[in-house]
Formats: structure tokens, sequence, C-alpha cells
């Protein structure tokens, strides 16, 4: 268990993806159930907070919004470093905008290794009929890199509250275990320092004999 369950915690979750996908739209419906249909830009990094309570756990999400534009790209390290977690969204109807989802997760694993937790999401599935990224394609490629894979539409609001809580419950047991082996590995270097005093004394009970 975590050594501070009374506390909360708090997570960095990261949203990426090319620009057009519906980054800003999913945000926006999951923090405040609202869905406008004129295409919002970021133009800059923006985050929101939610709260959350798991398994009687305070949590705290922000969620960082960064706009998809490839001058954005060279800066995305400052807004990812020590994120928990990113959200890589795809438009279903937009193969390019898919194989920006793989660019951004080799990247990802490049600065943060296997510490953060992935989620890709195929954003807009209310325009299924005009589907150019294939299922079976999207479903493997996430399993291969240790993601989760959703489908989402921010306008017919599907997906998205599953997407965040499935991505908040990955983070706090990620967050768990890692306590539990940080608490281990306090717990053996204790037995180590233990051991010296009680040869020493040992010694000198040697030597008055």
């Amino acid at each position: 268990m975590s050594s501070a369950p009374s506390g909360t915690n708090n997570f960095k979750v990261v949203l990426l993806g090319e620009g057009c996908v519906g980054k800003t739209s999913i945000l926006l419906r999951y923090i405040e159930d609202k869905f406008n249909d004129k295409h919002l830009t970021t133009l800059q990094a923006t985050f929101l907070n939610k709260k959350l309570n798991i398994n009687g756990k305070r949590i705290n999400l922000s969620i960082w919004d960064t706009a998809g534009q490839e001058k954005f790209h060279a800066l995305g390290p400052i807004y990812y470093r020590n994120s928990n977690g990113a959200i890589l969204v795809y438009d279903i109807t937009d193969e390019d905008s898919f194989g920006k989802v793989k660019n951004w997760v080799k990247e990802l694993k490049k600065m943060l290794g296997s510490d953060i937790v992935l989620v890709i999401a195929g954003n807009k599935i209310d325009l299924e009929h005009e589907r150019m990224v294939p299922l079976d394609e999207a479903e493997s490629y996430a399993e291969m890199v240790g993601a989760k894979h959703f489908y989402t539409s921010a306008k017919l609001n599907q997906g998205v509250e599953e997407l965040f809580l499935e991505l908040t419950r990955e983070m706090a047991e990620r967050f768990e275990k890692n306590s539990q082996t940080d608490n281990n590995k306090s717990a053996r270097v204790l037995v180590v320092d233990e051991d010296t005093p009680t040869q020493s004394s040992c010694c000198s009970g040697n030597r008055s004999n």
C-alpha cells in the first residue's frame, strides 16, 4: 500500500496528437460535459484539473492539452516531462494522424521509458462510415507498445469517461507498485544497517571473555 493513504495523489496527464483530431473536444467533454461543433485550435498548452475518488483514494488529474501543430513539437518535452500518463489521439478518418501517434509513442518511450502509462484513442467514431484506420491495425499496434486502446466520440460522448477512468486506474496501480518497490528497497537497506552494530557488539563481547 502507499505510504500516504490519507493524502491526494497528483498525476500529470498529457494529450498528444495531430491538430484537428479532437484532443480539446475530448478534454472539454470529460471536464465540462460540453461539445463545440466549431473546430477549437489550441495555440499553446493549457491544462485543466479533475478530482477523482478511486477505491477510496483521492486523485487529482492535471490534464495538459497540447497544440498539435508541428511548430509546437519541439516544445513538447517541456510539457510532457514528469508526466504519469499520456493520451495519444488520432482521427479514425485520417490515416496520417495515426502515423503521428506512432511518432509520439517513440518520443515518449525515448524520453520517459516505461514509467509513463499510455492510452491510444481513436476519436470521431461518429464518422465510422469514413474510417481510414483499420480496427485490427490500431488495436494490434496498441498491444505491441503496451498501451490500452479506446474508441471515442467527443460529439456523442462515447468512450471518453471510460478512457480517463482506465488511465487513472493504471497510473494509481503503477504508483502503488513503485511505492512498494521503494519500501522494499528501504527495508533491505535497513537490514544491512542493523547487521553492522550487531556484529560489532558480538566482537566486543568476545574481547571481554
